[in-house]
C-alpha cells in the first residue's frame, strides 16, 4: 500500500480511536480519502454534466491498488474484508456518488469470489478448483485494471431473489450460450467484462434460482450490445445503459462462481446486499460537510460569508448531525457483523439498515438544500448533486426501500412457516 504525504483537509468519517478500526483499516481508508479529496471531488461536476463515466478515476483506484482491495492477498490484492471495503467506499462516495457507486459493482466480483465464497460450503475439491478459477479473474484486474461489472436487473423480480433470472444460459461445448437482457446496468460501454447471473437450462426441468450461473462476459465478444440513453436524475456517471446478449458464447473459464454458489450465497451472506449502501453514507457526510463550510463562510466557490450566527441554521445543523449519526451507528453496526448464516436479529438489523441509510441520505441533503439557500441549488455547488444522487438509493435493487419495508414487517409478525 502506498503512503503518499498528502495535506488532508476533511476529517476520517470513521475515527480510528473511537470505532476501534484495525491499522490495515485506517490505511486503506486513508487511501481512499485522499483520492477522494485530490482527485475525485475535481471531476464529479463533470462526470455528472456530461453523464461520462468517470474512467480518470478508476485509472487512478488502480494505481493505488483499489481496484483489488478484496482480491486476497495471496492473489496480490489487499485482502480487504466487507467491512474494510464498506469503510473505504463510503470515503469515496463522500467525493463522487458515481464512482463509488459503480466501483461496488466493480469490487463485488471479488468480494463474492473471494471471502463470501470461502465461507460456503464446498467440499475441498470444489473450492479447490474455484480458487484455481477466480486466479484467471484477479490476475486481470491487478495485471490490467481490468474493470468488473455486475447488472441485475431485467425488469423482474429475480434481482430481489423472487424468480430465477431471465437471462439464460444454455451448455454448448466448451462453455455457454446466453441470451437476455439486463437493464439499469452500470458500467455498460466501460466495464471490461460484465458479470452476469443468469440461470442455467437444464434439460427437462424448470428454471430455478438454484440453477443461476455468475458468469463473466467479455465486453467485445460477439452478440453483446449496449442499447438506449442514459439521462437520469442522479447518478449520472454511472452510464446504467441497457445490455442485450444474442447467442454470446462465453467458455467454461469466465465462470466466477460454480452454480448453485451465489443461490446459496444469497440465502446465507444476505448482508452481501448491503454493499450500495456505503455510496449513501459517504452522500449522507458530504451533505453535512458541505453545509458547515457554506455556514462558516469556507465552501470553494462562494464568497466567505458566514451565516452561522442566526440560530435557525444551527437547529438545522444539529438535527443533521443527530440524523448523520444515527445512520453511521446502525450501519457500523450491520457491516461490523456481517457474516455467513447471520441470526434472524441481524438480518432484520440489515433491513433497517439499508432503510435507515437510503432515505436518510437523502433527507440530510433535503436539510443541507433549505438550511444553506437558494445558491446551493446552482450546479457549480456539489449539494445539488448530492441531493440528486442521494435520491436513488432507495430505487436499488436487491433491496430498495420498499422491499426492505415490506420484509422486515412479515419476518418481524411471521415465523418461519406460519401464515394466515
Amino acid at each position: 500500500m502506498k503512503k503518499n504525504i498528502i495535506n488532508i483537509i476533511d476529517e476520517p468519517m470513521f475515527e480510528a480511536k473511537a470505532y476501534k478500526l484495525s491499522n490495515k483499516e485506517k490505511i486503506i481508508c486513508s487511501i481512499a480519502r485522499k483520492l477522494g479529496i485530490n482527485k475525485f471531488s475535481k471531476r464529479a461536476e463533470k462526470y455528472d454534466n456530461e453523464a461520462s463515466f468517470p474512467t480518470e478515476n478508476y485509472k487512478d483506484l488502480h494505481k493505488a491498488g483499489l481496484l483489488a482491495i478484496c482480491i486476497p492477498e495471496i492473489n496480490g490484492g489487499l485482502g480487504a474484508s466487507f467491512k474494510t471495503y464498506c469503510l473505504a467506499a463510503a470515503e469515496v462516495g463522500r467525493y463522487c456518488g458515481a464512482t463509488a457507486l459503480t466501483w461496488n459493482m466493480h469490487v463485488c466480483s471479488t468480494l463474492w469470489t473471494g471471502s463470501l465464497a470461502d465461507d460456503l460450503n464446498m467440499s475441498k475439491e470444489f473450492h479447490k478448483n474455484h480458487r484455481k478459477q477466480r486466479k484467471i479473474h484477479y490476475e486481470r484486474i491487478i495485471k490490467k485494471g481490468a474493470i468488473y461489472s455486475q447488472p441485475f436487473s431485467e425488469g423482474g423480480n429475480a434481482a430481489a431473489g423472487a424468480s430465477p433470472f431471465s437471462t439464460t444460459a444454455e451448455p454448448v461445448k466448451g462453455g455457454w450460450k446466453i441470451n437476455g437482457k439486463k437493464i439499469f446496468a452500470s458500467l455498460s460501454g466501460h466495464a471490461s467484462y460484465y458479470g452476469i447471473l443468469c440461470t442455467e437450462i437444464i434439460s427437462n426441468k424448470k428454471p430455478s434460482q438454484k440453477n443461476t450461473l455468475y458468469l463473466a462476459i467479455p465486453a467485445n465478444a460477439k452478440g453483446v450490445n449496449v442499447v438506449g440513453e442514459w439521462n437520469p436524475l442522479g447518478m449520472r456517471g454511472t452510464i446504467s445503459r441497457t445490455l442485450t446478449f444474442e447467442n454470446v458464447f462465453v467458455a467454461k473459464k469466465e465462470s466466477l462462481m460454480p452454480r448453485g454458489m451465489y443461490f446459496e450465497a444469497a440465502k446465507r451472506w444476505p448482508h452481501m446486499f448491503l454493499t450500495l449502501s456505503p455510496t449513501y453514507v459517504g452522500l449522507a457526510q458530504a451533505a453535512l460537510d458541505f453545509t458547515i463550510k457554506y455556514l462558516r463562510g469556507e465552501a470553494p466557490n462562494t464568497p466567505p460569508i458566514k451565516r452561522r450566527m442566526f440560530p435557525t441554521k444551527q437547529i438545522a445543523v444539529a438535527e443533521m448531525q443527530v440524523l448523520l449519526e444515527n445512520l453511521k451507528s446502525i450501519w457500523f453496526q450491520s457491516i461490523s457483523e456481517a457474516c455467513v448464516d447471520p441470526s434472524p436479529q441481524q438480518i432484520k438489523r440489515a433491513y433497517a439498515t439499508q432503510y435507515t441509510v437510503m432515505e436518510g441520505a437523502h433527507r440530510i441533503a433535503q436539510l443541507a438544500i433549505r438550511t444553506c439557500g437558494g445558491q446551493s441549488m446552482l450546479k457549480s455547488l456539489p449539494l445539488e448533486r448530492i441531493f440528486r444522487d442521494s435520491r436513488c438509493g432507495s430505487l436499488m435493487l436487491p433491496w430498495t426501500a420498499e422491499i426492505c419495508l415490506d420484509r422486515l414487517g412479515k419476518i418481524s409478525l411471521y415465523k418461519s412457516g406460519e401464515k394466515d
